[in-house]
């Protein structure tokens, strides 16, 4: 039973058409994952599709009961308000409730007026049975690396906000949950977390996303929008690009097929037929129409390598570096002499110190101690997060111009700026508008087009895959399989640095950064106790705590379930926990055999998140069951 159906949509922007007579259905609990390029329309498609943007044909249908939540690319926020106050933004009455009982305990509760205002929202969110929803609500802000809960969002970073709007989305009842890009801004183990906790979600999801690991490992189903025409392909990622292929060659056969008719029927015409029979008129007219047919628009896709300068036997060295930057020290006597042929790959969580360290290895930043030698020839290529030196009204051509007008290739092509924009899918139309017209995820290409045309022989790419299309990404990993220099990455994106990275710099807390051989499948292997250590504390006390422990909040009786639960949650944890041991026996034991390390290893995923959320579920009761006791105390 489709709950949203989409009929004959479509949807211009300026003179480019992004949307062309589109139609499509969601089912129940139905898994999607849409990919193009960037520009193609992506997110406006998520818009209308969520009702927050109205087709300019077409209709979208959705079920009388059906519940859509969308994450947006750019969420908006009540600045003033809280974090918890943001997460429980909606008009559900449970929301509603959670919002003044959340306001209420950020006031001291002097008066028995308010005193009986927290005990009348205590019996209400009693009756919602909102009590876990709260405690769900937190436990997955912990998760995503955010603690203070009554911090306003006005204070947030831009990362931090977007991983507010996450939650939010994440625990907002819904039966279709859209998410534009949900993997940006989050750091690899909160990816790893993000996908077990939406494979065990229960409803329909449909997602914009550059993870090719998320695609291949959530959804059933994926559609391309492509030239405003959206194509459809049953399975996951590695199922789409088969099919693609497929799609591929036989639209390259049809185009093939054509040519050889036009050239026959082209032969016959010079000729001249005899006398203007109908025959020969019916043969002249079915001539003009293929002709005029049109060959389906693709995207070439093509392996480029260009001509780096030479490397000499100094690169970048690392000699004993420390930096400290707002008294947190992030790089801790660290060294390493980078090599021609290095392919290292820095991964940590968010704020860890991974882009201090590139920018200190392309110096632009001078450690607190230590050494860095940046050798005579080398020619750094620094693709940073920000590109602040984009200036809006300039056109697209003139940006990549003002750094170079040729780049050479390995096979003796020279490529001007504008063949090697259309490389990187800018039409030529699109090269001569002003940058201000392109999307985040174009600007983020055309940045990286500048920095390659600069023919760099050391790259350092700061989360290169940010924004940034699947098939941006090909044609990014092919030019990085021929590069001939260094290459130096932070990314969180897993399938690029298994592609990419034969060396893993991982940041382990205090500015410790330990090296692994391998791409980031080999390290996860290696290290998979380290990899687990994603927010392993519970709900920090001090943010769940009661008000009457603060002096203002009176509890009076665990629910029904709550008293059930804490009956039973000391053996349900020993049960796990000893689930555990026995599997990490097991992983041991089947030390060489790979795949059944793979195996187990998932098992212990979902056995650490199960013993998390019982020990989280355990704190809370136990607060709970002190306040009742201090409640019940004639003292």
């Amino acid at each position: 039973m489709n709950i949203l159906s989409i009929e004959n949509i479509s949807k211009t922007y300026g003179d480019k058409v992004l949307i062309d007579h589109v139609s499509f259905g969601i089912e129940e609990g139905e898994r999607i994952g849409l990919i193009g390029i960037n520009g193609a329309g992506k997110s406006t498609l998520l818009k209308i599709m969520a009702g927050l943007e109205l087709p300019e044909t077409g209709r979208v249908t959705k079920g009388s009961r059906t519940v859509v939540h969308v994450l947006p690319q750019e969420p908006v926020f009540d600045l003033n308000a809280t974090i918890i106050e943001q997460v429980f933004a909606g008009d559900e009455p449970v929301f509603q409730i959670l919002r003044q009982y959340e306001a209420l305990l950020t006031q001291p509760i002097n008066t028995g007026r308010q005193q009986s205002k927290l005990i009348h929202l205590q019996d209400k969110l009693d009756q919602l049975s909102a009590w876990q929803l709260e405690h769900e609500a937190k436990a997955v802000l912990t998760k995503l690396g955010i603690t203070e809960f009554d911090r306003a969002v006005g204070t947030l970073s831009g990362g931090e906000r977007k991983r507010v709007a996450l939650a939010r989305a994440l625990i907002q009842p819904s039966d279709l949950l859209i998410l534009d890009e949900p993997t940006n801004h989050i750091d690899n183990e909160h990816v790893m977390w993000l996908e077990d906790y939406l494979q065990k979600r229960k409803g329909a999801l449909f997602m914009v996303t550059h993870d090719r690991y998320f695609l291949d490992r959530l959804v059933s189903r994926i559609v391309e929008l492509d030239f405003g025409q959206l194509y459809r392909y049953t399975g996951n990622y590695h199922a789409f690009l088969e099919a693609k292929l497929a799609r591929s060659e036989g639209q390259r056969a049809s185009e093939d097929k054509r040519q050889n008719f036009l050239r026959n029927e082209l032969e016959w015409i010079k000729r001249g037929a005899k006398a203007r029979s109908t025959k020969s008129k019916v043969r002249t007219s079915r001539y003009y129409q293929v002709a005029e047919q049109a060959p389906a628009s693709q995207h070439e896709v093509i392996e480029l390598s260009s001509v780096a300068s030479r490397l000499g036997r100094t690169v970048i060295e690392l000699q004993h570096v420390s930096k400290r930057i707002d008294g947190r020290l992030l790089i801790d006597d660290f060294t390493y002499l980078v090599s021609r042929a290095d392919r290292i790959g820095i991964i940590g969580p968010n704020g860890s110190g991974k882009s201090t360290l590139l920018k200190v290895m392309a110096g632009k930043l001078s450690p607190d101690q230590g050494n860095v030698v940046i050798g005579s020839t080398v020619k750094i290529g620094y693709f940073s997060q920000e590109h602040e030196e984009m200036t809006e009204e300039e056109r697209v051509i003139d940006y990549i111009r003002k750094e170079a007008e040729w780049i050479d290739m390995v096979d003796g092509r020279r490529l001007s700026a504008t063949q090697l924009l259309e490389h990187f899918l800018f039409r030529a139309s699109t090269q001569w508008t002003p940058i201000a017209k392109l999307s985040g995820g174009e600007k983020r290409r055309l940045a990286l087009v500048r920095m390659l045309i600069s023919a760099p022989n050391v790259l350092l790419l700061d989360e290169p895959t940010n924004d940034l299309d699947i098939p941006t990404l090909a044609i990014l990993e092919s030019f990085l399989d021929d590069f001939p220099g260094a290459v130096i990455v932070v990314s969180h994106d897993r399938y690029f640095l298994d592609r990419i990275v034969e060396k893993v710099f991982a940041y382990e807390g205090s500015g410790k950064i330990t090296q692994y051989s391998g791409n980031f499948s080999d390290y996860v292997a290696k290290r998979p106790i380290e990899i687990e250590k994603i927010a392993r504390t519970s709900v920090p006390a001090q943010d769940i705590k009661s008000a009457a422990q603060r002096g203002t909040r009176t509890i009076v009786k665990f629910t029904y379930q709550e008293q059930k639960d804490y009956e039973h949650i000391d053996q349900w944890i020993a049960e796990a926990e000893s689930e555990l041991a026995y599997v990490n026996q097991q992983m041991e034991e089947a030390s060489s055999d790979y795949g059944k390390v793979q195996s187990l290893y998932i098992e212990k995923q979902k056995l650490d998140q199960k013993i998390d959320q019982l020990i989280e579920r355990w704190t809370y009761l136990n607060e709970r069951s002190q306040e009742i006791g201090r409640t019940e105390s004639p003292h």
